[in-house]
């Protein structure tokens, strides 16, 4: 068997050795797998073990459990006889990853399928069989992992059972599946002044200011912000900008405040990158308010809990939803001649579609009608229309369909109401905005929408 395996895995582990660690299993990917290894058949069966060779073809729901079918071929001979076997097995599989976000990933596996034989002497002949066993995933880099097998094989025919050994090695590669959201792009840091010249005498150091954080309750007029992300991204939603201005404007009034944004998970996924990804979007935030507001960043500070403080529960799409989250705990301000804040109108609108499908429903339309008086009663408002879909399909047909539901609605609203062509925008986020997880069709479902972000009218 050694000198089967021998060429195809030098240059492999050569490869292993030099890769760099990458990043594990990532869900709603898909795989092939080209192997090659040995099979054995034990006991009754007295055929003489033989290399195999096929593929497998995947699909990750999660980072922890995937499914995938498989095809091998095996040509061999009887022990005590000239008599020559083709054996073909074709199988399906569910598999659980463990340790799904390292660079070596073991998984358990197991499936049941069939198994046809053909010899000059007996015909062709097929029976059912069950597998189960385990494996050993190398990533080499994000798109591409090394990978062993060892499976166990069994059927039952003619009163007895038979048993096999598979063991082989391969490669995966990976295609599509859901992109990690990007880290919060660091700031360069800040130069540090010129010490003066040591004088007779140290002068003693102050210690480092650390910002203060607010104190719930101890000034009089107070703000809060309150934030939701999508499925797995540190990016800010455009509806929650509006949110954001009213802290940056505060904050800005009363120069002695400060404030602490807390960012929160869902429980999907481990609990380390789920205190990271909740960083991030804390630090998303900060980053936000210093960048457009002028916030000094002493006055702000980041803080992750990832899926540890959940506001509702994780067992539906919508308490997921809640628990993707940034929060902040801002200091309240004294003022003698208390402010009220102006009165804020708004608007939203929703839009489900079905299937494939980029026409309005007949009963959403009251919904874009709401959307039309609001416009013409403010005519400074202006409104972006977001379209989504599912992941069904290809990432290009799918940015295509969402573009087509916006323009849908934008369309709708220029025709039927007035609206000017130039107050309107259409941009579609093809399958890259969930909402929900595309794993169930509820969830689906949820992902096939239209978002509005629309201009609030303030009233002094």
């Amino acid at each position: 068997m050694k000198r089967f395996l021998l060429p195809f895995l030098v240059p492999v582990l050569v490869f292993a050795t030099l890769a760099v660690a990458h990043a594990g299993v990532t869900a709603e990917s898909f795989s092939v797998s080209p192997f090659v290894g040995g099979y054995s058949f034990l006991g009754r069966e007295h055929l003489k073990t033989r290399p195999v060779g096929g593929v497998r073809g995947g699909y990750n729901f999660t980072k922890h459990v995937g499914a995938e079918a498989a095809f091998d071929f095996t040509r061999t001979e009887a022990r005590y006889s000239e008599t020559d076997f083709n054996v073909y097995d074709y199988h399906f599989d569910m598999l659980y990853h463990f340790l799904p976000d390292g660079p070596l990933v073991p998984f358990l596996a197991a499936g049941y399928g069939g198994q046809t034989r053909y010899s000059a002497y007996e015909g062709s002949v097929t029976h059912g069989v069950f597998n189960y066993g385990g494996g050993m995933k190398l990533f080499l880099t994000d798109k591409m992992a090394l990978r062993g097998d060892v499976r166990h094989l069994i059927q039952k025919h003619d009163e007895h059972s038979y048993h096999d050994l598979q063991y082989t090695v391969g490669l995966d590669f990976l295609f599509g599946g859901v992109k990690p959201a990007a880290a919060a792009q660091a700031r360069p840091p800040q130069a540090l002044p010129e010490q003066p010249a040591p004088a007779p005498a140290p002068a003693e150091v102050p210690p480092p200011v650390i910002p203060a954080e607010p104190q719930r309750g101890h000034f009089t007029y107070c703000v809060t912000l309150h934030g939701e992300f999508d499925i797995d991204r540190a990016l800010i939603r455009p509806e929650y900008r509006e949110e954001i201005a009213l802290v940056g404007d505060f904050m800005k009034k009363y120069p002695d405040t400060t404030a602490v944004i807390e960012g929160h998970t869902d429980n999907v996924g481990d609990a380390d990158y789920n205190l990271k990804l909740s960083q991030r979007r804390a630090e998303a935030v900060v980053n936000y308010l210093v960048d457009n507001y002028g916030i000094d960043r002493s006055r702000l500070t980041a803080k992750g809990y990832g899926l540890t403080r959940p506001v509702a529960d994780n067992a539906t799409d919508a308490g997921r939803q809640k628990n993707r989250r940034v929060e902040a705990v801002i200091d309240c301000a004294f003022d003698a001649t208390k402010v009220e804040p102006p009165e804020r109108l708004c608007m939203g609108l929703v839009l489900d579609f079905e299937s494939g499908s980029a026409q309005i429903r007949a009963e959403d339309r009251s919904e874009i009608a709401k959307v039309a008086d609001f416009m013409k009663r403010y005519p400074t408002t202006t409104a972006l229309i977001e379209g989504h879909t599912d992941n069904e399909g290809t990432p290009e047909g799918n940015m295509k369909l969402s573009q087509e539901r916006a323009q849908a609605v934008v369309d709708y609203l220029v025709q039927n109401f007035g609206i000017e062509q130039n107050r309107l925008a259409a941009k579609g986020y093809g399958a890259t905005r969930r909402i929900a997880y595309n794993a169930t069709p509820e969830g689906r479902a949820k992902n096939r929408r239209i978002n509005a972000v629309i201009d609030c009218v303030v009233r002094k």
